[in-house]
């Protein structure tokens, strides 16, 4: 297991690393982006994501050639579950002080092919 500190945007940020999670990083072929999601609806909800490309315009470190973090709070434009039929459209969320949102932990895990991750406070 590694425990790598890094920066993001300010604030630091510590993300672990399990074995299978550094052997899996070491086997891409492409860096892998974890994206912290913060999701603002009726209810809040924390995800890690594993996009297949970084996004423009979020809050983001480059730890290695082969791992870049990202934060990325959003919020749907309707609240009502009847009012959506499958996903709700997501929006940038502004947020006046991003830095009171930013995440201090991550862990990241490859397990059964798929990577995973959670993130808190």
């Amino acid at each position: 297991m590694t425990l790598l500190q890094v920066d993001l945007a300010g604030k630091p940020l510590a993300c672990e690393l399990s074995v299978r999670a550094e052997q899996a990083l070491a086997a891409r072929a492409t860096p892998l982006v974890a994206e912290m999601e913060l999701y603002f609806s009726c209810l809040i909800r924390k995800q890690v994501r594993f996009p297949d490309a970084l996004r423009v315009g979020i809050q983001s470190v480059r730890v290695s050639d082969q791992l870049t973090l990202c934060f990325r709070p959003v919020m749907t434009r309707a609240c009502r579950v009847a009012d959506v039929e499958d996903r709700p459209e997501l929006e940038a969320f502004p947020i006046a002080r991003p830095e009171a949102f930013l995440p201090r932990w991550l862990t990241l895990d490859f397990r059964r092919g798929e990577w995973t991750g959670e993130f808190g406070y």
